[in-house]
């Protein structure tokens, strides 16, 4: 990394957040207004890429990838990487486009990567926590976390959440055509990439809270989609 101020770009992956978009890339550019902003879209029929396109027009650090097709969050968070490591990022900072990732959470990520590779917003370490969810949706994310550090011998306690600030000199080292996951189990097959190159990881506890518009993205035949590439990914490192 620079010594001098790290270039960061953070990345916000979307499909249909226009109301959710609207009020937080404003906040993002308030809390960290030396970073710049992607928003990658997969074509929302909402009009998300629209209100990006308002947004940059106002304000050069905010930037638009439009994608053609919904393909998947894994796949839009590898094309958003992808696009800040070709123009020179030193940082890339990805949280959720819907709120339930507090932005200023983002200071602190940054600051455990003095000592990291890798910086994860945990809701599993002390003072991490989760609100507004069913106890369903508890079981299976603690189920998939510890699925996965099981099969995959990760040390961090949150695998499954996409909160993270990444090096960019270490994320240049992976092989992206090698990334299998285009969905959900994106967020441990990078963890998973990551370590491979050696990357350090260090745990920030935040608080999730969940969605304040519009209605999650998961659903049963994405988990069990996401089960399958984790078990996929065991047999190759075996």
């Amino acid at each position: 990394m620079n010594a001098t101020a790290p270039r960061t770009l953070i990345t916000l992956c979307t499909y249909n957040e226009r109301e959710n978009i609207a009020t937080l890339v404003p906040a993002l550019r308030t809390l960290c207004p030396a970073a710049e902003i992607l928003v990658v879209d997969d074509n929302s029929p909402d009009g998300t890429a629209e209100e990006v396109r308002t947004l940059a027009a106002a304000d050069s650090h905010v930037h638009l990838l439009l994608r053609q097709q919904k393909a998947g969050l894994g796949a839009a968070t590898v094309a958003g990487f992808q696009w800040g490591i070709e123009r020179g990022y030193d940082v890339l900072v990805n949280l959720d486009a819907d709120w339930s990732h507090p932005p200023d959470v983002i200071p602190r990520l940054l600051e455990a990567l003095r000592d990291a590779d890798v910086a994860i917003a945990s809701r599993y370490v002390a003072g991490g926590g989760i609100q507004g969810w069913t106890w369903v949706r508890h079981f299976m994310s603690r189920g998939v976390n510890w699925y996965t550090r099981l099969l995959l011998r990760l040390t961090p306690r949150d695998c499954s959440g996409a909160f993270r600030a990444y090096r960019a000199d270490k994320l240049k080292q992976i092989d992206w055509n090698r990334i299998r996951s285009r969905g959900y189990a994106f967020q441990e097959e990078i963890l998973y990439r990551c370590r491979a190159v050696g990357c350090r990881f260090v745990e920030v506890p935040f608080t999730f809270v969940d969605r304040r518009i519009g209605q999650s993205k998961i659903n049963r035949q994405e988990v069990v989609r996401a089960l399958w590439d984790i078990a996929c990914l065991a047999f190759e490192r075996r």
